[in-house]
Formats: C-alpha cells, sequence, structure tokens
C-alpha cells in the first residue's frame, strides 16, 4: 500500500529539520571550543549520539535537542508556521475538481497537485495550462477563513515558479488564478458580506471564466470564481453566480 502524501512529506521535512538542527549544535560547539566528549557529558548523552546528531544521521527527540541546547548555552524553539494550505481533502473537493476537468476543453491541459516551495510550501490543487496562459486553480467547499485562505491561494501562485511545472512552461507565461467553490448556505452569505473582498481578489466574470475555460478560442479574463451545485451524487459546474449573489456577475 502507497504511504500518504502527508506523511512522505513530514519524513522528508524531518529529515531536513534534523540535519539543520545538527548543523547548528556543531557550529555552537565549535564556536565555544568545546569537544564533543565535553557536550555529551553536560546533556547527559553519548559521545556517539552528539557525533550522529551532528551529522544529521538521527533525529533526536525533544528532550535530547532541549538537553543539547541548555549544554552548548542556547534555547530551544519549537513552532508552525503557516504554509501554502491544509493539504488534506474533504469529501466533496476531488468530486468537485473531477466535474471541473470533465468540461474543460482539450486545449487546457490539467496539472493536478503540484507542489511548491517558496515563499509558501503546499500543492496547488491543479493547474491548467493553455498556450501562455496559466490559472492557478483552488477548490473549496467551504471559507472558513477567507482572508487565510485567500492569502494562501495567493502564496501559491507566487510560489509556482518554484515547482517542477515551471520550467514547461515557456518563457513568459502568463499566470491568473481560478477558485472553484462550492454553493452552500454560508459560502452565498460570505460572497455576499464580503462582496467587495472577493472581486477585488476575482474581478472576472464567472461566465466569462467558464466560456473560456470550455472552448480554444476565448481569451481567459482574469482572476475569477466558478460556483460549484453538489446535491448527492450530482455535481455541477454552475453556468453564473448563485442566486442572489451579485459577484462575477
Amino acid at each position: 500500500m502507497a504511504r500518504p502524501r502527508v506523511r512522505i512529506e513530514a519524513e522528508r521535512r524531518a529529515a531536513e529539520l534534523a540535519r539543520a538542527f545538527g548543523s547548528e549544535v556543531r557550529r555552537l560547539r565549535e564556536d565555544a571550543g568545546l569537544s564533543q566528549t565535553a557536550v555529551s557529558r553536560a546533556a547527559g548523552v553519548s559521545q556517539g549520539l552528539v557525533s550522529f546528531v551532528e551529522a544529521g544521521q538521527v533525529k533526536p527527540t525533544i528532550e535530547t535537542m532541549a538537553a543539547l541546547g541548555a549544554a552548548l548555552g542556547a534555547d530551544l524553539g519549537i513552532r508552525l508556521f503557516p504554509g501554502a494550505g491544509v493539504p488534506l481533502r474533504d469529501r466533496f473537493q476531488a468530486r468537485m475538481l473531477e466535474a471541473l476537468l470533465q468540461i474543460v476543453h482539450p486545449a487546457w491541459h490539467a496539472h493536478p497537485e503540484v507542489g511548491v516551495t517558496r515563499p509558501a510550501r503546499g500543492f496547488i490543487d491543479t493547474v491548467l495550462v493553455r498556450g501562455p496562459t496559466v490559472v492557478v486553480t483552488e477548490v473549496q467547499s467551504e471559507l472558513r477563513r477567507l482572508e487565510a485562505q485567500l492569502r494562501w491561494h495567493e502564496e501559491k501562485t507566487a510560489g509556482l515558479p518554484s515547482s517542477l511545472l515551471w520550467r514547461y512552461l515557456g518563457d513568459e507565461p502568463t499566470v491568473s488564478r481560478l477558485l472553484l467553490l462550492r454553493s452552500t448556505r454560508t459560502t452565498r452569505e460570505l460572497a455576499r458580506r464580503f462582496e467587495q473582498t472577493l472581486a477585488a481578489a476575482f474581478p472576472a466574470r464567472a461566465t466569462d471564466a467558464l466560456a473560456a475555460l470550455t472552448s480554444d478560442g476565448r481569451q481567459w479574463p482574469g482572476a475569477a470564481i466558478l460556483w460549484v451545485r453538489v446535491e448527492g451524487r450530482t455535481v455541477e459546474i454552475l453556468l453564473g453566480p448563485p442566486r442572489g449573489v451579485r459577484l462575477g456577475r
């Protein structure tokens, strides 16, 4: 059975952090003119463990890291930095994306799960490419933290040059954004309540965006929101904003 993507990413990142921590231990030890033996005695660990830690060959426990830090007169800090969105998908998102990909014109090439590393680390749900036009597509069934999700979408778009896909996009790609949003009472209310904020981020008309995605000749209108109706087994890309929503008309 294949390991979950999150687990693979966690193991890779843990190895990177272990190597970085080991480099810091070695730098502080050498700056202080201390031997590995002296540090191991002060920290209450073996000299061999100190050697392995400095070489990045082991992933030390938090207790070991704190002990080594104390022995070197350094403080240990552990925190989480906001990234480019949570990689977990709810039960609607995959179906919403599938519905979109079923109707896009063959001239568009879809690249799901594009990894970016800077300025934010994460995965773009799908990148749609037609010639020099590149549309960074995010799928949301809810908008729990509107400002954070808008920021993550922008950071993922800015991070596209750090992806492996970027080298295949030509010299001067035109990069834009698309938000695929499930139509619910909550999301419609948010669209009405924060209409100006969302319009600033996604100013294009939904009908123009849909027309561009479903044809070969229509020009992409710019950042846009497409709404999706999900009812039971039915998933439908709406032709325009849902009733009562002026955003994107």
